[in-house]
């Protein structure tokens, strides 16, 4: 394909492409199912960000954020330290991702609601939105970095980046310039600089350190930041996908590489690719996901002990095991609760000894556990070829006991996928354990409400005066 050409216009920009369908997007064209997923999303990272408040990782962060801006118009979700607009996006999608708990886009594996819904709602405490921009602003976020991840999925984490960093800065820009009225021209430009803002090295996985948590509120900044340049008159790159020093000649320098820029913009608001994102119910890395449900499902249903397990075995998809499985010697010690997050060994053996994975897991007493530290050391890994790739999160277990005992599952699709879904009930129960000790039940009931009414409201920002503790 020439690096010129983007979808079914040979010598127009993706970024151009991307601009004009802003500009003309409104909340009409939203299909309804969108617009639910996305109430749905605000619902799920709202709860993320206060859960994320508790942790060091999340006081760490506000506080950097307090100290490098100190007044302002937009506030913190939780506290409502106010904050200039950027900072608060950083500070509310960083805490959104500390526990591994946001969602996903399956094949790109980029976490895109973090950013976008902290952009959006930083911003809406500048400016009139009302909840149907908000919902609009969202969406449209959200489609345009799943799109841009998917023109060659499965190539970053390999190299060591992370999809976030780099994809949803795109998302976020979009959504910032479309709540700043910036016209196609901007727009365009302020893509080309959010490219240059776009990062995320992998380096944390080998120390179990926290940077990669940052990358959503970098990405949240990063977008908020480069619309109010373009809108000033800075210019950016048009070619910033497809140029020759571009996104994906820059990350992707083997030519052989496959990358399909259509994904970016052939089918705008025809075909959502959100719609192929899931929410997580467990605080872990996605991939993971179906092993710790076709795991816990074996346990419970036939009442397993872990003392009496000798082996637990798991055919795997070859693009997960730079992520998940190996270095091997890491994965069944991690370091830090981060370390546990991202390895299939050490949380199948949490999730095996406790019987259950959430919001509390991966505690500095269960990373020492003799027990689950001992299960982790059974947990072994095959590579099986007809295992799909990215676009679909299949897993399967097979549990050995000292008996000799067999028992086998297998999990088709991810729950919380479009396959798989989580309903509603679903999610308020995940929202209502995540909020749980920052706001009561009577405040987690009026947020809850203010964003299933969100589509009728005048203020969008009554949704982050609606977070904050009383």
């Amino acid at each position: 394909m020439p690096r010129r050409q983007c979808g079914s216009q040979a010598l127009t920009s993706c970024s151009e492409r991307l601009a004009r369908w802003v500009g003309s997007l409104s909340f009409a064209d939203l299909p309804a199912d969108v617009v639910e997923s996305t109430k749905l999303r605000i619902l799920d990272v709202l709860g993320l960000a206060l859960a994320g408040l508790g942790t060091p990782f999340g006081r760490s962060v506000r506080q950097a954020a307090i100290d490098m801006q100190s007044s302002g118009a937009s506030r913190i979700f939780g506290t409502g330290e106010r904050v200039g607009s950027p900072a608060a996006a950083f500070v509310n999608a960083a805490l959104a991702q500390a526990l591994e708990f946001d969602d996903t886009h399956n094949e790109s594996i980029v976490h895109m609601s973090s950013p976008s819904v902290a952009a959006a709602l930083a911003l809406s405490e500048t400016m009139n939105v009302s909840g149907k921009q908000l919902i609009a602003a969202i969406a449209l976020g959200n489609e345009i970095a799943c799109r841009v991840g998917s023109v060659a999925p499965g190539q970053f984490h390999r190299r060591g980046f992370h999809p976030t960093g780099l994809f949803a800065p795109f998302g976020t820009v979009y959504l910032a310039g479309k709540l700043l009225g910036l016209d196609e021209r901007q727009l365009a430009h302020a893509a080309g600089i959010a490219g240059s803002f776009a990062a995320g090295i992998l380096q944390c996985w080998v120390d179990g350190t926290q940077s990669k948590f940052l990358h959503s509120g970098w990405a949240a900044q990063s977008g908020i930041a480069a619309a109010f340049l373009g809108r000033a008159g800075a210019t950016g790159p048009g070619e910033v996908f497809e140029g020759r020093f571009g996104l994906f000649a820059a990350h992707l320098q083997d030519e052989s590489v496959a990358r399909n820029l259509a994904r970016i913009t052939d089918a705008l608001g025809v075909t959502w690719e959100s719609r192929r994102s899931s929410f997580k119910p467990f605080p872990a890395a996605h991939v993971i996901h179906p092993y710790i449900d076709a795991l816990l499902r074996l346990k419970h249903q036939h009442a397993i002990r872990s003392d009496l397990v000798r082996e637990i075995v798991c055919p795997v998809a070859s693009y997960i095991v730079p992520i998940v499985c190996e270095p091997t010697a890491e994965k069944r010690r991690p370091r830090t609760d981060w370390h546990g997050r991202v390895s299939l060994q050490y949380t199948l053996a949490e999730a095996m000894y406790a019987g259950r994975l959430g919001k509390d897991a991966y505690q500095p007493s269960s990373l020492t556990h003799p027990e689950v530290l001992r299960l982790a050391d059974l947990v072994t890994y095959v590579v099986d070829p007809s295992f799909p790739g990215p676009e679909r999160f299949r897993g399967a277990v097979s549990i050995v006991l000292d008996s000799g005992a067999v028992y086998e599952a297998t999990e088709e699709d991810n729950r919380g996928s479009a396959q798989n879904p989580m309903g509603t009930a679903d999610l308020m129960a995940k929202f209502e354990e995540n909020i749980a000790g920052v706001l009561s039940p009577v405040q987690a009931e009026r947020l809850a409400a203010a964003i299933f009414e969100l589509d009728s409201c005048a203020d969008a920002s009554a949704l982050v005066r609606l977070s904050i503790a009383d």
